[in-house]
């Protein structure tokens, strides 16, 4: 157990790098044009063959869309039109869950969730988040400020409800109990549906879970990032009946097999240019996961990014990942990972040869993982 000495530096450094360490998710000006622009309204769906998988008691289905890469901080945002175009493409193969977030590009994502599920809000569910103090910067949760953000939410998503809210990182300065009573009141309005926490320890999830049961947690976890295997998370959500969401479930991009040393990531757009794993050196070293990859996909006829998706749905049934992209070939790729079945042979075969290898690089930054529990 941390010290109150270290809680309370802790509680010191989070309010001084919060928000420099997600600067690049505030970013304005992201998307080419207005919201407001007329758009083609084409919202037929294909007959849905995708399974469903359950977070807590919502069901979604098996695959859902990281929308944030649409909007920021994986280089420059895609046009307006063509992230509508993504967002309503992989809605019509049967994907019903889509994430955001306030803090993506400064409102700019939610803008666009809302716009591009408008016609079809009762069939999808969408999942958003609060935790920062836009104005002032740092952590912020109190439940005063829970409750604006949310009204400001159902504006921008152009609804009525909120079907999942995450707190998106844990605030140090209010008990999370208090967090999870304001979320129930929320709950109890009508004006959410169900509660998830980001980024959040053991017990902390456990704490909240008592006051307001969670639906889902949000942790970052992928083939190549293993931490929620080791400190108890997953376990955690297998025994109280939670759900779990994989953020970066293709390693922001590491596990496509299309980076390499020479990659380059722009400083003011991309938030990977200031992670360790992604410097030149640590891409150079991880291939050999990579090559993991695309050496078993090859004899799958898959996709390397496709197999790190079908590896993280064998893992649980309660888990369903969020990929992010901005294209739809991309899109199309991520969907062909569903028809993968690994058999018990396949994952032990990829464990086997992944525990003789070695990951090099922190997951994020200081400043991002000072604000992670």
């Amino acid at each position: 157990m941390k010290n109150s000495n270290n809680e309370n530096s802790r509680r010191k450094f989070i309010q001084q790098t919060a928000m420099a360490g997600l600067g690049l998710l505030l970013a304005p000006n992201i998307l080419s044009a207005s919201v407001n622009e007329p758009l083609e309204n084409n919202t037929d769906k294909k007959e849905d063959t995708m399974t469903k998988r359950k977070l807590g008691k919502l069901e979604v289905s098996a695959l859902g869309a990281g929308c944030m890469s649409i909007t920021a901080n994986y280089g420059a945002g895609a046009k307006i039109e063509d992230g509508i175009k993504t967002i309503r493409t992989a809605y019509e193969n049967g994907v019903t869950f889509f994430d955001t977030a306030e803090v993506y590009g400064l409102h700019a994502n939610e803008k666009l969730v809302g716009e591009a599920l408008l016609p079809m809000r009762n069939q999808v569910t969408i999942a958003t988040k609060f935790g920062f103090d836009l104005e002032n910067g740092g952590l912020n949760s109190r439940p005063e400020h829970i409750k604006k953000v949310v009204e400001e939410s159902l504006i921008r998503l152009k609804t009525d409800r909120i079907d999942l809210l995450y707190q998106h990182r844990v605030d140090p300065n209010v008990p999370i109990e208090e967090v999870a009573g304001a979320v129930k009141d929320l709950i109890k309005e009508g004006k959410v549906l169900h509660f998830g926490l980001s980024e959040a320890k053991v017990s902390t999830i456990r704490r909240a879970h008592a006051v307001q049961p969670i639906s889902a947690i949000q942790t970052e976890y992928s083939f190549m990032e293993r931490t929620v295997e080791k400190n108890g998370v997953l376990a955690i959500c297998e025994e109280l009946g939670i759900g779990f969401v994989p953020w970066g479930p293709v390693g922001m991009g590491y596990l496509t097999g299309k980076l390499n040393a020479q990659s380059h990531f722009d400083d003011k757009l991309d938030l990977r240019k200031t992670f360790d794993r992604f410097s030149p050196e640590n891409l150079a070293l991880n291939m050999p996961v990579v090559n993991l990859l695309n050496d078993f996909a090859s004899k799958k006829n898959a996709t390397a990014s496709q197999i790190a998706l079908a590896w993280l749905l064998a893992q649980k049934p309660f888990i369903v990942p969020i990929p992010g992209t901005r294209n739809i070939p991309h899109l199309n790729e991520n969907l062909g990972a569903l028809p993968i079945q690994l058999t018990n042979t396949d994952l032990q075969e990829l464990e086997t040869e992944y525990l003789k290898l070695k990951v090099y690089g922190g997951r994020m930054n200081a400043m991002q993982m000072a604000i992670c529990e």
